[in-house]
C-alpha cells in the first residue's frame, strides 16, 4: 500500500473511532510501527490529527469528509438547516439534480417537497430519505458502500451519461488555493463526475469550512459557480472567493 492510500486509511480509521493506537494502525495496514509513527508526523504537520503516547486522535472532530457509520452528524444543525432552504429555492419542479453525499446535502433531501423531480445520489441516507417521496425519481448509480457512500468507477462512468442541470457539491473544506478538498481518494472520482458533468456545480458549505484543508482536493474555486454558506461567513472572508469568480451566498439578517 502506498503511502497517500496508507493516509487515508488512517484518517478513515479517525473519522470513525475519533483515536486511533499505532499497534492498531500497523496491523490494519500491514506495515512497521516506525511506518505507522511517520505518517502520523506527516498527518499532524498538516494539522488533520493530533500525536498522542501510542497513538493519535482526530485534530478537528467537526471536520468530516463522510458522515459516520451510525447515523449523520447533528453538529451545526442550524447553519445546516439555513443552507438548505437556500439551496432548495435553486431547484425547479422538473429539474434534475444531484445531490453529493453530506450532512448538508441530507437536510437538503429532508427538506425536499415530494413533487416531480429526479434526483442522482451516492449516499445511503439520503436514498433512505427520499424513498417514500413517490414523486421524486430517485437515481442510485451503484458502486461499493464508504460508510454512507457508494463509490467505485462504475459509479462515475454512469453519472458522466447523465444531463444533471445543477449538482450540490460536498466537501470538508474550502480554500482559496486549495479549492475543495476532502479525507478519502474513494469519493473524488463520483465528485469530480457530478462537477465536470452538471451544468452548474453549487457547493454546499457552513461557514466553519472556509480557510480549512483536508487531505485530497477534488476541485479548484473556478469549476464551482457559486458556494450557499450561513450568515456565519465574516464578509472578510468571502473576498477571495468573489474575487475568484465565485458567487457567496448565504441569508441576509
Amino acid at each position: 500500500m502506498n503511502q497517500i492510500r496508507r493516509y487515508e486509511k488512517i484518517m478513515e480509521v479517525l473519522l470513525t473511532q475519533k483515536e486511533v493506537t499505532v499497534a492498531e494502525l500497523s496491523e490494519s495496514l500491514g506495515v512497521t510501527g516506525k511506518t505507522i509513527r511517520e505518517d502520523l508526523a506527516k498527518l499532524e504537520e498538516q494539522g488533520l490529527l493530533v500525536r498522542v503516547h501510542g497513538g493519535a486522535m482526530l485534530a478537528q472532530s467537526d471536520q468530516y469528509g463522510i458522515l459516520p457509520s451510525k447515523e449523520p452528524l447533528a453538529k451545526h444543525a442550524e447553519e445546516k438547516s439555513e443552507i438548505a432552504q437556500l439551496a432548495l429555492a435553486h431547484i425547479q419542479e422538473g429539474d434534475i439534480i444531484a445531490l453529493d453525499g453530506g450532512s448538508t446535502t441530507l437536510e437538503m433531501a429532508r427538506r425536499l417537497e415530494n413533487r416531480p423531480l429526479t434526483v442522482v445520489t451516492n449516499d445511503v441516507y439520503i436514498i433512505s430519505e427520499l424513498a417514500a417521496k413517490d414523486q421524486i425519481r430517485l437515481v442510485v448509480p451503484g458502486g461499493y458502500r464508504v460508510r454512507n457512500m457508494l463509490a467505485g468507477p462504475e459509479s462515475a462512468a454512469y453519472v458522466r451519461q447523465l444531463n444533471i442541470q445543477k449538482a450540490f457539491i460536498s466537501a470538508t473544506g474550502i480554500h482559496p488555493e486549495h479549492g475543495l478538498s476532502i479525507y478519502t481518494g474513494d469519493l473524488i472520482d463520483f465528485k469530480r463526475a457530478l462537477i465536470e458533468t452538471s451544468r452548474e456545480a453549487i457547493a454546499v458549505m457552513n461557514h466553519q469550512k472556509f480557510g480549512q484543508t483536508a487531505l485530497r482536493t477534488f476541485a479548484s474555486l473556478s469549476e464551482i459557480s457559486r458556494i450557499i454558506t450561513d450568515r456565519g461567513l465574516p464578509a472578510e472572508t468571502s473576498l477571495p472567493y468573489e474575487r475568484a469568480g465565485v458567487t457567496i451566498e448565504w441569508k441576509d439578517e
